[in-house]
């Protein structure tokens, strides 16, 4: 709808690079320049998803990179440690669902699109009785870059179910300093 994958990953791209000017946000009280990455407005909740956009493109690894670098630029253990406004917790719940390494891009979908976990290891209980436990072998701040994710045993490329994480057991990412430009 963009005009193809490569347009589209231009566009995304220009997203987080280009320069919004001070004129933009100034009669806002919600959005401030600290929570500016290019034109993308991590404070203003409805753009959460734009990072993991490029899972539809060539280049996913730039997901992989763009949400490291938004949990590193918005994200701090002081009181005043979100980019925004945590309305109804949902800078909270993006923060949480990336540390994992998966995002809900898609309200109300079963999918969920793979991203770079900053977590070495975490376990969700689940409703259901079930553990659902997410690792990452080789992790830091500089392997941001997913070279394979497992879960119990099967490969998975750019997207996990619902179903999936609901069955439990063990996704494992395999993380490098390098991208997998697949």
């Amino acid at each position: 709808m963009m005009g193809g994958k490569k347009q589209f990953t231009g566009h995304l791209d220009s997203l987080f690079t280009m320069h919004l000017p001070d004129a933009f946000f100034a009669e806002t009280e919600d959005i401030t320049r600290e929570g500016i990455i290019g034109n993308y407005v991590h404070g203003n909740e409805p753009a959460h998803h734009a990072a993991y956009l490029y899972n539809w493109t060539d280049a996913p690894w730039k997901t992989q990179e763009r949400v490291r670098m938004i949990i590193e630029k918005m994200y701090k253990p002081t009181a005043d440690g979100l980019g925004g406004n945590d309305d109804c917790g949902q800078m909270s719940a993006w923060y949480l669902f990336t540390a994992l390494g998966f995002y809900p891009v898609c309200p109300g979908a079963t999918e969920y699109a793979l991203g770079s976990p900053s977590v070495k290891s975490a376990e969700i209980r689940l409703e259901n009785g079930k553990t659902f436990t997410v690792r990452s072998e080789n992790q830091s701040a500089r392997n941001v870059y997913v070279q394979k994710a497992v879960l119990n045993g099967r490969p998975l490329d750019r997207f996990i179910s619902h179903e999936d994480i609901m069955n439990g057991g063990t996704l494992v990412f395999h993380m490098s300093a390098k991208p997998a430009r697949k």
